[in-house]
């Protein structure tokens, strides 16, 4: 999927999202942040300059969230973004007010407005996890200059084209069109499975 796709699915249909921060112990704190706007490559929310969580991401610069959307597991579809945040002040607020009016009934006065500020995800990287597909459904996507990293499991060389992946396999993504097999990353679950049962090792994780 397309970073914006992304981006904008998070901000119109989910909206409201867990970000987790880190304190001055290096303990996680986490909290729900509705994420109020977006553009090509990066994400804006707000919070108030009195809390601790405009602290942390004063001092850490740093966030990761992950937002979820169904009616249960088997029909969720889930973003994770780690990345980095920067604050931009109070300038989008008015923007942001006219895309969330629901917002003027926590901050309903200019006066009470001022304790807010923006923050902007600019940097990072994300992945897109979609439950309700058969098999399952993974792409992995960057803000900002960003290069994917891509990680799971990949077949080496060293594959005999045995078989013993394939029977512990749960989505049945293994393709032995050719030796090495292939596991196809968009429907991995990442169980480690495959590596387990592979008799020579020729099975890695990144």
């Amino acid at each position: 999927m397309e970073t914006k796709e992304c981006l904008k699915y998070i901000v119109e249909e989910i909206h409201t999202t867990i970000v987790a921060t880190v304190d001055d112990e290096g303990l996680p704190v986490t909290a729900a942040i509705d994420m109020m706007d977006y553009d090509n490559d990066s994400l804006y929310f707000l919070t108030a300059k009195g809390k601790g969580f405009y602290d942390r991401l004063i001092k850490r610069q740093f966030l990761a969230l992950t937002a979820m959307k169904g009616e249960d597991t088997m029909s969720s579809v889930a973003v994770s973004i780690r990345g980095k945040v920067r604050d931009l002040g109070h300038d989008k607020i008015p923007e942001l007010f006219k895309k969330n009016p629901y917002m003027h009934q926590i901050y309903p006065t200019e006066e009470s407005m001022k304790a807010l500020t923006v923050f902007q995800i600019y940097e990072g990287t994300g992945e897109w996890f979609d439950l309700s597909k058969k098999p399952i459904e993974r792409a992995s996507f960057t803000i900002g200059k960003v290069e994917i990293r891509h990680e799971g499991y990949f077949i080496k060389d060293d594959c005999i084209g045995c078989g013993s992946c394939l029977s512990v396999c749960p989505q049945s993504c293994i393709v032995t069109a050719r030796i090495p097999y292939v596991i196809e990353q968009e429907h991995c679950l990442h169980c480690g499975n495959c590596m387990s049962a592979c008799p020579t090792g020729a099975i890695i994780r990144r």
